[in-house]
């Protein structure tokens, strides 16, 4: 007889898919024809690419307008890298043109970086010609010396890298954009500082305890004191995510490589923390930026007004400017630069008659411990490499790169 089936009825349940269909694109929500490409990360709008671009163009120039950043007729340096930030911007200034009434110049810096600098201006020159606008490119090696990044590196720390690279590079950078720009005659220089590089900054200056800095973080740009050209940064707004996302729709071709000294970069550390507030906290770009636009320092803790440098006349908070103080630190061998506030360096002075060891430009010459005495705080001793008793220090966040 057949075995018996009772009790072994069994159950059999609908196969469910394996995945899910894709939901379909909302439609955009501002010209309400074409799918969205994209939800802005600020305010969760979806739009299509081509809204977002023009909506990114209105901001931009609401924030030139609002700001009255550059006036008609202006002459305009933009800082070129070859980057995404720089190629934006003088995209979206090219765009924007017309309106603002306005001529565009782009210049150039060769920090003099082997291996990294000469693809970025390859970038740069192919797209002045691609835009057709003029370029103009100015080399650190002319400027100051001889002095290029590399030879900056190894005399900082003989490995080709240091943490001080950086606000080296930061502080002659700017003085060679601004010479970039009085060379064809301009009458405002742009960078293309995003709100994440500003929410950067203003970290940077907390964690340094540089107050002076922190007020200064949130303003737009600055008026041009004294004999310094006016310079500001249309996109301190836009977030780093929208101008990658800008650069995607309107295809713009960019260098993305990261600078080899970057990774030493005190900088670094800010960005690592600023990632982690934003994943906590999405607005924290935004409100760092914010906080630091209405930031405001009680009148004992503000800064001296500035002077002019007693060597090249440029704009200077203290005798020498920043940049001749570190040139002239780097000419006599003695380029050590900490970061943080309470360290110390010293204040480049004209070397003593007679005094060779002074005025050496070998990098690699060595130098006993700092026996300075004149701290401005009553500090200890820097010990951070000077070469006479009686020099000047100054706070290293004096000498720390400006944005």
């Amino acid at each position: 007889m057949p075995e018996s089936k009772v009790g072994t009825a069994q159950c059999e349940y609908p196969k469910q898919p394996t995945s899910l269909p894709p939901m379909p694109a909302p439609t955009c929500s501002s010209c309400h024809a074409a799918r969205a490409a994209l939800r802005r990360p600020r305010s969760g709008q979806a739009l299509c690419g081509s809204c977002f671009c023009t909506a990114f163009e209105a901001e931009v120039l609401h924030t030139v307008i609002a700001g009255c950043l550059l006036p008609p007729g202006a002459v305009v340096a933009v800082g070129a890298s070859g980057g995404k930030d720089s190629t934006v911007l003088a995209h979206v200034l090219r765009e924007l043109a017309p309106r603002l009434d306005i001529t565009l110049h782009l210049v150039a810096v060769d920090e003099g970086i082997g291996g990294y600098r000469d693809a970025a201006l390859e970038a740069v020159s192919s797209q002045a010609a691609r835009w057709e606008l003029p370029l103009t490119i100015v080399a650190y090696a002319d400027l100051f010396g001889g002095w290029t990044m590399d030879a900056v590196a190894r005399s900082t720390a003989g490995s080709g890298r240091s943490r001080s690279c950086c606000t080296f590079c930061g502080v002659l950078r700017r003085r060679a954009l601004e010479e970039g720009a009085r060379l064809v005659g301009a009458t405002h220089i742009v960078t293309g500082h995003n709100a994440d590089d500003m929410a950067e900054t203003v970290l940077m200056n907390f964690l340094r305890g540089d107050a002076g800095r922190l007020a200064r973080g949130g303003v737009l740009g600055s008026a041009g004191e004294g004999c310094a050209l006016p310079r500001c940064r249309p996109l301190q707004f836009a977030s780093q995510k929208e101008v990658v996302l800008y650069a995607h729709f309107r295809r713009l071709r960019y260098f993305s490589e990261e600078c080899v000294y970057a990774p030493e970069a005190f900088r670094g550390h800010a960005r690592d923390l600023l990632k982690r507030l934003e994943a906590a906290r999405p607005s924290a770009v935004l409100d760092l930026v914010h906080s630091a636009e209405r930031l405001a320092l009680a009148p004992a803790a503000r800064p001296p007004p500035p002077g002019t440098c007693t060597r090249c006349g440029a704009l200077a908070s203290h005798a020498l400017c920043q940049a001749c103080a570190l040139l002239d630190g780097l000419n006599r061998g003695l380029p050590r630069l900490a970061i943080g506030k309470g360290r110390r360096m010293l204040q480049a002075e004209p070397p003593l008659p007679g005094n060779s060891s002074q005025a050496t430009s070998d990098p690699a010459a060595p130098q006993g411990p700092c026996t300075c005495e004149q701290s401005r705080d009553g500090a200890t001793l820097c010990k951070e490499g000077g070469d006479r008793a009686g020099a000047t220090c100054v706070l290293q966040s004096d000498v720390s790169p400006s944005e």
